[in-house]
């Protein structure tokens, strides 16, 4: 599955078996999260200073899931042109 916001991905996933997300990630915030939990690495097959994998693996409450998937969007909602981001409101 891919998810996009004004036509840029912010989260990839595989739909079978759903294990892992990818998300956008600030760079800096990247590394802090990788430091600080063991199921967030690299992206997986994608840039991996901009993106970061994440195992479903229950060792992150969802919450924080969460607020990485909001982030990713926040984050490309941001770099998108003004007219675009006025069209998604």
């Amino acid at each position: 599955m891919v998810f996009k916001v004004g036509g840029k991905m912010f989260a990839l996933a595989p739909m079978i078996p759903f294990e892992r997300i990818n998300l956008k990630c600030d760079p800096q915030k990247a590394l802090e999260l990788r430091a600080e939990h063991s199921s967030v690495i690299p992206g997986w097959h994608m840039n991996k200073k901009h993106w970061n994998t994440i195992k479903l693996d229950g060792h992150l409450r969802d919450q924080k899931i969460y607020q990485m998937i909001d982030h990713s969007y926040e984050l490309v909602l941001a770099s998108l042109p003004k007219k675009v981001r006025e069209e998604i409101g």
